[in-house]
């Protein structure tokens, strides 16, 4: 498929890299492939749709092995985006050589475990998304143009993020975590901080931990929304992380591998410079049912504007 939309030249088109394989705890169901769109599309279509346009040029989606057949049988039926897919599975017993977790552990091991699940697929530089988080057009278009001058084989090595405000990242129905990112003044990742109790007040966004020091933020500090880029440097530096984490995982059956975590301790040991561009784009997803309303009516306005077709997937664009 060819769209005016598709940077031209590039050598080296970049892949997408979805991680679709969370329980949906608070959710409460799988949200990945939860009826959102007018046509009834997946929230991950979307992304989909801007990746096809702004010249990704193949998805990799990260599930689990429970729905993986299930999840193949639709993506066959549904993703016409004209690009190569391929599905990995992340479980707890995907670990490198002389790695282990407990056999009854059933929480999966985090979002630096799933990117590592799909290091013998992904050749090219890469964006990570999550399944269940509307990006935009702009940030998803943003990344690919990062991605397509991100140098590789560096010493430290060189990856990318798109960065949100933090109140274009709230929720209207509960506390949500944000990572609040620290920028120095030449765009460069400094932290990343995690806030776990975000939420809108009268006077600002309120960070409550629970233990009686409520902080006021300001609505405009840059946030990771897990919309990083990396290049093929970041799989060794992921096993050398799993493999300190197995031995927390062992003691801790709550215990994840984030990938904000993993890049935060490259940075903090010189080992990797990380740029940070800034989407004015209005993410939305589903972290509660309740917002499951909100996110229909968003998508069916982009919808009316003319920003996606309906269906989705019609026959003209494709």
């Amino acid at each position: 498929m060819q769209s005016e939309d598709k940077p031209e030249g590039k050598a080296k088109q970049p892949s997408l890299l979805i991680l679709a394989a969370g329980l949906g705890s608070r959710y409460g169901g799988l949200k990945q492939i939860d009826a959102m769109g007018p046509d009834g599309e997946w929230l991950l279509e979307y992304a989909l749709y801007d990746a096809a346009r702004c010249g990704f040029g193949k998805v990799v989606f990260v599930v689990r092995r429970s729905f993986r057949e299930a999840f193949a049988r639709e993506m066959e039926s549904r993703f016409r985006a004209g690009i190569p897919y391929e599905l990995v599975c992340q479980e707890n017993d995907v670990l490198p050589p002389g790695c282990a977790v407990p056999a009854d552990r059933e929480k999966p091991l985090g979002t630096g475990h799933a990117i590592w699940c799909a290091h013998g697929v992904v050749k090219e530089p890469f964006a990570v998304i999550n399944a269940d988080d509307f990006y935009g057009r702009e940030a998803i278009g943003t990344m690919a143009e990062a991605l397509a001058v991100l140098p590789e084989g560096m010493d430290p090595h060189h990856f990318c993020m798109v960065a949100y405000p933090l109140e274009k990242t709230l929720s209207e129905h509960g506390r949500v975590s944000r990572g609040v990112c620290r920028v120095s003044p030449d765009g460069l990742l400094e932290n990343v901080e995690e806030h776990t109790h975000l939420y809108p007040g009268p006077s600002g966004v309120v960070s409550d931990p629970g233990t009686g020091e409520a902080e006021i933020m300001d609505p405009r500090e840059r946030v990771s929304m897990n919309l990083w880029g990396f290049t093929t440097d970041i799989f060794p530096r992921l096993e050398e992380a799993l493999d300190t984490f197995v031995l927390e995982a062992e003691t801790d059956p709550k215990a994840e591998l984030f990938i904000p975590t993993v890049v935060d301790t490259l940075i903090q040991q010189g080992r990797a410079r990380v740029d940070v561009h800034t989407s004015e784009s209005q993410w939305f997803g589903m972290t509660y049912p309740e917002d499951r309303p909100r996110v229909q009516k968003a998508l069916a306005d982009l919808t009316e504007a003319g920003v996606y077709p309906s269906p989705l997937w019609s026959p003209k664009q494709v």
